[in-house]
C-alpha cells in the first residue's frame, strides 16, 4: 500500500484529497535552509533516479467522478482495473479508453456513489488486481513445480 502524500490537494469544497494519488499533489518544495552539517547528495554514487510520475487526475473531476490519466499503460491494464473496479459495490461507473493508437496513454473513468470517492476506489482496485495477480502468480509456479516433479524435470 502507498505512503500517503503530507501536501493533500483541497477538492471544490475546500477538504483535503487525502486518498487522491500523488500526482494529484501539488507538489512539496524543500526548502534548503543552508545547513552545511547535511549530507552533500552528490557523494552517494549508488543514488536512484526518480521515476516520473505515472498517474494523474484529469481536470474537471470531482470526490465522487474523476478521470486518471496513466501513462505508459495500455488495454491491457485498461481493461483488467475496469473490470476488477466494477466488482467494487460503491462503484457506479467505470470505463476506460486510449486516446489515441500513437500516444502512449490511458484514461480511466471512475464514478461512485457517496459512499467513496473515486480516488479511494481506484487505490482499492490497484490493489485488488495486485492481489488477484499473486494468487495468479503462486497457482502457477505450485503447479509447475508439480509437473515438473511428476515428470523428472530438473530446472
Amino acid at each position: 500500500m502507498r505512503a500517503r502524500n503530507p501536501g493533500s490537494k483541497p477538492s471544490k469544497s475546500g477538504k483535503p484529497v487525502d486518498d487522491a494519488p500523488p500526482s494529484a499533489q501539488p507538489p512539496v518544495e524543500e526548502q534548503d535552509d543552508g545547513d552545511a552539517m547535511e549530507e552533500d547528495k552528490s557523494e552517494n554514487p549508488v543514488e536512484e533516479e526518480e521515476e516520473p510520475q505515472r498517474v494523474r487526475i484529469l481536470p474537471g473531476s470531482s470526490e465522487t467522478a474523476a478521470s486518471f490519466e496513466f501513462l505508459k499503460e495500455g488495454h491491457t491494464l485498461g481493461n483488467a482495473l475496469r473490470f476488477i473496479i466494477m466488482k467494487n459495490p460503491d462503484v457506479e461507473f467505470c470505463a476506460y479508453a486510449i486516446p489515441h493508437p500513437s500516444e502512449d496513454k490511458m484514461n480511466l473513468r471512475i464514478q461512485t456513489y457517496d459512499t467513496t470517492t473515486a480516488a479511494a476506489a481506484l487505490a482499492k482496485g490497484l490493489q485488488d488486481l495486485e492481489d488477484l495477480c499473486d494468487v495468479v502468480a503462486d497457482e502457477f509456479w505450485t503447479k509447475r513445480d508439480e509437473f515438473n516433479a511428476t515428470n523428472n524435470i530438473s530446472r
